[in-house]
């Protein structure tokens, strides 16, 4: 019984062209876990609406960001694996979920060492459809299509491990030392409403009100809000962040659905004229930079905010490869090495 770790993050077109950006697109929106409805109106949506224009506004928006080693989020990824295989003795892979390196790929790279037993390990702090469920999901059609001799035990949500809190935690605070903020945005990843409702494992719990994020419940070991609200906590708790000097909200969306509220881009156009001229923004739905956080927050949210009056913005970085993170994933793995370990005697 040989022990290896399949990492997983979102993946990234191959370059910023349309060209690559249309497949990565259709990829990424084609998945029945991020556009839940039936196949041909999913395939209507996207391939007959949005993959008409969105590829070329895409492609403009990955080409602002992109460096010369390649995507953000793939080169931060790989440095991140890199330090975390320095720090564990077990086999430890490298996936996307659209695009390359492929889900199919890393297992194969694991299969070929031996590997039997893995832990998959989507790099996703908080649960959710589009992330979380839908690695898992394919991770496992894979497997039993190709690897039927491998096992898979699932790293879960990490949102409220002390571990996880205190490096991103240190890490804000770092960022933090050189700028004299008004207010700290934590701004996670928008999904549907539905989607909330849907992973309601009660099938009652989830009103999306003032309450139930905030009320005890089974639900929550798979409610995506639920855990940005107790990120956003933890973090506040551990820093020592005064009431109403930070606030929580959603960015990007869909048009046509109702997604989880506030927006980030309407409530940063609100705050200048609320007194609020240095702002500070934090993506915890995020461990690497990527589109959304290096281009719609370092970028567009930073020019926003300062046309509607802000003086001062500061994008805080992801944990991307920091140090500290690495090493907390590496003895995660080791944790889970050692325990599978003790099983089996």
């Amino acid at each position: 019984m040989k022990k290896g770790v399949l990492l997983v993050n979102l993946g990234s077109p191959e370059s910023p062209t349309p060209k690559d950006v249309k497949p990565y697109l259709d990829e990424f929106l084609m998945d029945k876990y991020v556009i839940d409805v039936p196949f041909l109106l999913r395939a209507l949506i996207v391939r007959g609406i949005i993959l008409q224009t969105r590829p070329k506004k895409s492609a403009a928006a990955y080409a602002k960001i992109w460096w010369d080693e390649g995507s953000p989020l793939i080169v931060l990824s790989k440095r991140m694996h890199k330090k975390v295989q320095a720090n564990t003795s077990i086999p430890v892979s490298l996936a996307m979920r659209y695009g390359k390196p492929s889900i199919e790929s890393g297992l194969q790279e694991l299969h070929d060492q031996g590997v039997t037993e893995v832990m998959l390990f989507p790099l996703y702090p908080q649960h959710a459809m589009a992330s979380t469920v839908t690695i898992l999901v394919l991770a496992e059609e894979i497997r039993k299509k190709k690897f039927p001799n491998m096992n898979f035990t699932i790293l879960p949500a990490f949102y409220n491990q002390k571990d996880y809190i205190r490096d991103l935690s240190n890490s804000i605070k770092k960022h933090l030392e050189d700028f004299e903020y008004d207010h700290l945005l934590f701004s996670y990843h928008g999904i549907p409403e539905r989607h909330i409702r849907k992973t309601d494992i009660t099938k009652s719990h989830c009103k999306i009100d003032g309450s139930c994020c905030h009320t005890p419940s089974p639900a929550h070991e798979f409610c995506y809000r639920h855990q940005c609200y107790e990120t956003t906590k933890q973090v506040v708790e551990f820093l020592g962040i005064p009431e109403g000097k930070f606030s929580q909200t959603f960015q990007s969306r869909l048009a046509g659905d109702k997604w989880l509220t506030p927006y980030t881009d309407v409530e940063i156009n609100k705050m200048p004229a609320k007194g609020i001229k240095k702002l500070a923004v934090v993506t915890p739905a995020f461990v690497s930079d990527c589109l959304e956080t290096l281009e719609e927050i370092a970028m567009e949210a930073n020019h926003e905010f300062k046309e509607h009056g802000g003086e001062e913005f500061l994008a805080i970085p992801c944990l991307n490869d920091d140090d500290d993170w690495c090493k907390t994933l590496s003895r995660w793995i080791d944790q889970w090495a050692f325990a599978q370990t003790e099983t089996a005697k």
